[in-house]
């Protein structure tokens, strides 16, 4: 079973999954944003807060031409350079949002988008990396990162399956032991539809590594859902207020629902359990309320059990159902009375043999 730890905690299918809190661009600007995003996330019951760290001139490059300006969706019109500058994650804050997080007891770590920032990042004492599904195709950044010897998760939305291969290839001949994957679907936000989430399981027995879900859906359902497929971590953007106009608020999760998510994900996973077809405890009282065979009238010793006077019935003191025909036809060895539950000792010869 394949499994990979994070600051203590192990993640497996036979674990809990692992939620992730996307902090994402959701400070929109404000260091003292940033903070109580991970006060929230800990108070909903995250296992982990992620950030996102780059600089504008580190992902892209200042340009106005059309190959760097959006066309469509959420940021249509705007280049690529103007919304990683409004997006990006100030790398003096990168210190006091770890030791915030520390200080709480929440796991914090990063997508780091080239070599300066996993250094940044390895300087702060980061317990994992995670890749972004747009940076799957940079193999020298996931070689990079799997040389620090820290446990990796790589999400692959837009990726075929090729294309995942390598990066995993590239992860592991650079060093990396502890590997994780997540199914993603790489738009902002994305329809349930699109996320066909039978391909978790594929990828599971495909690649044989920890699989999770990075979920770009506006519900909890799809995420909820994965847990039942194999799903060992799930991850979701997360900001404080829908309508906060940042980047990436829209079709991230306020702390109510990242709050149902934890707990629903979790009860899903209780739920799954395992292979078991004996009673169970909170079953134990109800068996007497099944149906087994009573007398439905009084009889004399001596007299046959004809097919009126016995009946399949609840509760469940008397015979099995499932004896009904081989009683019908037998003499009752005493008196009996009407509502009397059946039993073999009531019968002239007992029980089968």
């Amino acid at each position: 079973m394949p499994s990979i730890e994070i600051a203590g905690r192990r993640i497996a299918v036979d674990e809990p999954p692992y939620v992730i809190a996307e902090l994402s661009a959701n400070h929109n600007g404000r260091l003292d944003t940033a903070l109580r995003i991970i006060d929230e996330a800990k108070a909903a019951g995250v296992d982990a807060i992620k950030l996102q760290t780059y600089r504008p001139d580190t992902i892209t490059l200042d340009s106005d031409s059309a190959d760097f300006r959006i066309e469509g969706g959420l940021w249509d019109g705007r280049t690529l350079y103007e919304l990683y500058e409004e997006a990006h994650m100030p790398w003096e804050w990168h210190q006091p949002l770890f030791e915030h997080a520390r200080k709480l007891g929440i796991t914090i770590f990063s997508s780091p988008f080239d070599a300066t920032a996993v250094d940044l990042l390895e300087d702060l004492g980061a317990p994992a990396y995670k890749i972004a599904s747009f940076e799957a195709v940079d193999l020298p950044l996931i070689e990079y990162v799997a040389r620090t010897g820290k446990p990796m998760i790589i999400s692959t939305g837009m990726a075929d399956a090729e294309e995942i291969r390598e990066a995993i290839d590239a992860a592991r001949s650079a060093g990396c032991e502890q590997l994780a994957i997540l199914h993603c679907v790489s738009g902002y936000p994305a329809p349930p539809g699109d996320y066909n989430l039978r391909t978790i399981p594929d990828m599971i027995e495909r690649f044989g590594l920890v699989t999770g879900l990075s979920d770009h859906t506006i519900a909890n359902t799809t995420a909820i859902t994965s847990v039942a497929l194999g799903a060992s971590i799930i991850e979701k953007h997360f900001t404080l207020d829908r309508n906060g106009g940042g980047p990436d608020d829209s079709f991230s999760l306020e702390p109510a629902e990242l709050n149902a998510l934890c707990r629903d994900a979790r009860i899903a996973w209780e739920a799954l359990g395992e292979i078991d077809y004996g009673r169970k405890s909170s079953e134990q009282g109800n068996a007497q309320f099944r149906r087994s065979l009573y007398f439905t009238k009084d009889l004399r010793a001596g007299d046959t059990v004809s097919a009126n006077a016995v009946a399949s019935v609840r509760p469940g003191f008397g015979l099995a159902p499932k004896y009904l025909h081989e009683v019908i036809g037998c003499r009752v060895s005493r008196d009996v009375q009407r509502a009397t539950p059946l039993d073999w000792s009531v019968l002239e010869g007992g029980g089968p043999e």
